[in-house]
């Protein structure tokens, strides 16, 4: 069953950001795009690839109007020693949300229930609170911060311009295809 188009549900959990504990809801989605990036667990081996790549792109992320928040079903306190511990960790300043109730793990589908772990699931969700693209992987398989960038670039743009669609790598600035008769079998 598809996610496409589901709405987030209303939802509290607590985070650690900037050095800090705090509890993040659904009303944070509200009016803008975010990014729900899920990892088994803290103090890993592929998770810690995926989120300091996630830090490097996170300005861009920011510059694009969009909220990155990572997920696993760790508590806030084992994000924040995971952060004091780790310096590609120590990178982080995006909210890393804490799942133990497995809240959101269920929610987004990405729950290994028989594990309590959570899927390398990447999600973006639109300012309705609607889940326009993911991506859900095998524990094994890291991904690219910059794809998914990409694919909120792409995201955004199609909302902005529902006549037009962006092709296969579409980048911000590329030309876009407008469909229509005049295109099929054409391309």
């Amino acid at each position: 069953m598809s996610l496409i188009g589901k709405k987030i549900e209303s939802f509290k959990v607590e985070a650690f950001v900037d050095g800090k504990f705090r509890s993040v809801t659904d009303a944070d989605l509200k009016g803008k795009w975010s990014v729900f990036v899920f990892y088994p667990a803290d103090f890993t081996f592929v998770c810690p690839t995926e989120l300091g790549d996630l830090a490097d792109k996170h300005e861009e992320f920011k510059k694009a109007g969009c909220e990155v928040f990572s997920v696993s079903t760790d508590t806030h306190f084992v994000h924040k020693a995971w952060h004091d511990a780790s310096p590609t960790i120590k990178k982080i300043k995006y909210a890393m949300l804490a799942d133990p109730n497995h809240t959101l793990s269920t929610m987004f589908g990405v729950l290994i229930p028989e594990a309590g772990l959570a899927l390398r699931g990447s999600f973006i969700v639109n300012p309705h609170g609607e889940i326009v693209s993911y991506e859900v992987n095998q524990l094994g398989i890291g991904r690219d911060a910059s794809e998914l960038l990409r694919k909120l670039q792409a995201a955004k743009f199609v909302a902005e311009h529902g006549d037009q669609v962006c092709p296969a790598k579409w980048k911000p600035g590329e030309e876009t295809l407008k469909p229509g008769i005049d295109l099929v079998g054409k391309l």
